[in-house]
């Protein structure tokens, strides 16, 4: 008899631990869907009526989590378009001292006119900046079109060649935020995020981000009230990954769509609600922490 009821105690201890290792597994599942999902839950909206109240807001949080850091201030890569002008303005009410960095490719700022609309941002509100030719050190990493291991179609090397420039960008940025006691500051909108729209360990890279829960027409609604130049505003968007591109054509969507999928839900185009699902599901692990073995 006591033998038996040792082995019935036993089997209940081992069933014990069974289901306690399963509902774990059912519980760290559900977690991490609900954080993927959480991520891009937005609690607040930008518009011209709160536009004031926001710009303190989000200019205070970016002055106290520099003071609690014990930092001097931000570095910032300008690329002389909307997002980047957008935070640089709201580092300069938060009374937060930003030092812009324009790190174009070659001749491709000139090109395309963002050095002459980043000057005009500087030039009006005072900024101080630096300049930094990436050509040089982007072109001697990147490994040619005939390497062996190259498996890929031609589309896909060139890409994968133009996201080597924001990873040098940023590699930049970190020396010298490093030298001089700064934050690398972000200026990834929410609308780029949910459609992993950005380079990992790139400008997906920052210590802080005042930008990533706004919607590209938040950010609009930013730019007008913080007076940044027409010029930058009115423009396509673009990532500045190679001639002639832009965010929307890249994408096949446009911001507006993706704007409305966060706030309402849906676009109310089936077609792009997919696309946009399809995007944020092989982007996930560009939001989630490094898997490690244990």
């Amino acid at each position: 008899m006591k033998f038996f009821l040792l082995q019935y105690i036993i089997f209940m201890y081992f069933c014990g631990k069974f289901f306690s290792i399963a509902q774990n597994i059912h519980y760290n599942t559900c977690n991490n869907h609900n954080h993927h999902n959480n991520i891009f839950m937005k609690t607040f909206l930008i518009n011209e009526k709160n536009v004031s109240e926001y710009t303190e807001k989000i200019s205070t949080w970016i002055r106290e989590r520099v003071e609690q850091a014990q930092r001097r201030g931000v570095v910032l890569c300008m690329s002389g378009g909307v997002d980047c002008s957008v935070v640089a303005r709201l580092c300069q009410v938060g009374d937060v001292d930003v030092h812009l960095v324009l790190m174009p490719y070659g001749d491709d700022m000139k090109n395309t006119k963002n050095l002459d609309h980043a000057k005009e941002l500087i030039e009006k509100f005072g900024f101080q900046y630096h300049v930094f030719d990436v050509k040089p050190a982007v072109d001697a990493l990147s490994v040619s079109s005939d390497f062996s291991y190259c498996n890929g179609n031609s589309s896909n090397f060139e890409i994968s060649c133009a996201n080597i420039r924001p990873r040098v960008r940023m590699t930049y940025l970190y020396q010298m935020a490093q030298l001089d006691n700064r934050f690398v500051i972000g200026t990834g909108n929410l609308s780029e995020r949910i459609v992993g729209y950005f380079t990992k360990w790139g400008d997906g890279s920052s210590d802080l981000n005042p930008v990533g829960m706004l919607t590209k027409q938040e950010i609009y609604t930013l730019a007008r009230y913080l007076e940044v130049p027409a010029c930058i505003i009115e423009k396509k968007p673009s990532a500045g990954l190679w001639d002639g591109q832009t965010d929307e054509e890249e994408l096949g969507i446009l911001y507006r769509q993706i704007d409305r999928y966060i706030i309402d839900g849906t676009s109310d185009n089936p077609e792009v609600d997919s696309e946009i699902e399809r995007r944020k599901a092989i982007s996930a692990h560009k939001h989630a922490k490094v898997p490690i073995y244990s």
